[in-house]
């Protein structure tokens, strides 16, 4: 119960210091105050709908990949050709419009290809797999990127997530009697401002999922058409400056280090053969469904596909790897964490778990990953707004999912580096986290 009440401090100490959360559509962090449901914020007007739905086009002895299959991991050896010669299960297929997409490219284009639901509805086992098949992510990685995606915007009992808007009557057990969850979509979650190529929620009316071709074509600049760390980080910066000049509601809190991490796979995941190959426009624009469009800018082409003749990396990204390129994104063009309360109105972030401090990031990569992993375990999703005992139930379920990965890849209990951290401790002590995989940075 304890940690019931400490996550209901915080989500109130967040809504005072930034009154426009309390107004967002879905779960309130606060869990006291009703969803907005303000005319001026676009939603679609109706979450696609596919009455066929289909899971993930399986594997088979032929086209193993790495071999993760339901979830588990796999080999870990990379280098392999994707889609494989000769495995049309896996061949691209243009969404239709019964079909949903969100805001991150990387699983849009999976889903594309089959190797997630193509309709959009995805699980936890298909996530968890399709990172390592597709991408060769590690397994740590792929089950923390999971865990952090149900629970945050899907459906722990189900294990259900929309790729982006809210579909809740398909992935909630309950339909929407717990509450709207929003999928990707959802603002402040997974989704956050300062996004690579879309707008700011309250810049947009609530559109912070459709692809903006300006936003492409100045990263594009920015970057040199070589989308690397340096282009990245300071296009990254470009953007927190832009949100916080002209958003009144700019929020840059603790969880940016996911979107510095999602930046990281445009040059460590997307390149044929990853790191070893070359971030280049024609790579990017191809996980982008970005096109010319023939005047010097870009456009949406609804095709966001593997590059032809491409080649997963060698070697899988793992957490270590993902929170090295977080911190030297960062540590590139520092900038303050808060966020507008009005313009012109910057509200520092206070101490956070001992690495935030003075409203920057002071902290090492073994503090990322051990970010990570609070993130899974303390977060309220967006199935279970408003129900103050149910959080406790998603910290076992991030926990669950979390601790069978080996031992010490996230930070763990000082008490008990094993799989019953919380079960063995229900209601009692506050658990110090420190550890992180060993002898890997």
């Amino acid at each position: 119960m304890r940690n019931v009440i400490i996550i209901a401090a915080l989500a109130a100490q967040t809504v005072n210091a930034f009154p426009f959360l309390s107004e967002m559509p879905g779960p309130n962090p606060s869990r006291f105050s009703p969803i907005r449901t303000a005319s001026n914020v676009k939603r679609q007007s109706a979450c696609p709908f596919h009455a066929n739905h289909q899971g993930a086009a399986p594997y088979n002895s032929k086209y193993t990949y790495t071999g993760a299959k339901n979830g588990l991991p796999g080999t870990g050896i990379g280098g392999i050709k994707v889609p494989a010669d000769g495995d049309t299960a896996h061949a691209f297929e243009a969404p239709g419009p019964n079909d949903i997409r969100g805001p991150c490219p990387g699983l849009n284009a999976a889903a594309n290809h089959h190797f997630l639901s193509h309709d959009g509805i995805t699980t936890f086992a298909e996530l968890v797999d399709m990172q390592q098949n597709l991408y060769n992510v590690d397994y740590g990685l792929a089950v923390a990127l999971a865990t952090l995606g149900v629970g945050l915007d899907g459906d722990v009992l189900t294990g259900k997530l929309s790729l982006g808007c809210d579909a809740t009557r398909r992935t909630s057990a309950t339909g929407d009697l717990l509450g709207k969850e929003l999928g990707l979509n959802g603002h402040n979650k997974f989704e956050q401002d300062t996004s690579l190529t879309r707008d700011d929620f309250f810049l947009a009316s609530g559109d912070d999922y459709t692809f903006n071709s300006t936003l492409f074509a100045s990263m594009a600049s920015t970057c040199a058409k070589k989308f690397d760390r340096d282009g990245l980080a300071l296009y990254r910066y470009q953007r927190y400056q832009s949100s916080l000049a002209n958003n009144p509601n700019f929020y840059f809190g603790p969880k940016v280090v996911i979107i510095y991490g999602a930046a990281s796979f445009l040059y460590e995941l997307f390149p044929s053969f990853g790191p070893e190959g070359t971030p280049d426009l024609a790579t990017i624009s191809s996980f982008f469904g970005a096109e010319s469009d023939g005047s010097g800018g870009f456009r949406f082409n609804n095709r966001e596909m593997i590059p032809a003749n491409w080649y997963n990396r060698r070697l899988p990204y793992n957490i270590p790897d993902a929170a090295a390129e977080i911190l030297a994104q960062y540590l590139k063009y520092p900038v303050l964490l808060g966020g507008n309360a009005g313009k012109g109105n910057f509200d520092l972030l206070g101490s956070y778990n001992g690495v935030f401090e003075g409203g920057k990031f002071t902290g090492t990569a073994k503090d990322v990953t051990c970010l990570l992993y609070q993130f899974a375990t303390e977060n309220v999703p967006s199935s279970l707004a408003g129900v103050l005992e149910l959080p406790l139930q998603i910290v076992e379920f991030s926990i669950g999912k979390l601790n069978p990965v080996p031992k010490n890849t996230f930070c763990q209990s000082d008490e008990s580096k094993s799989n019953d951290m919380e079960a063995s401790n229900p209601g009692g002590d506050e658990v110090t986290f420190s550890m992180y995989e060993e002898g890997r940075v």
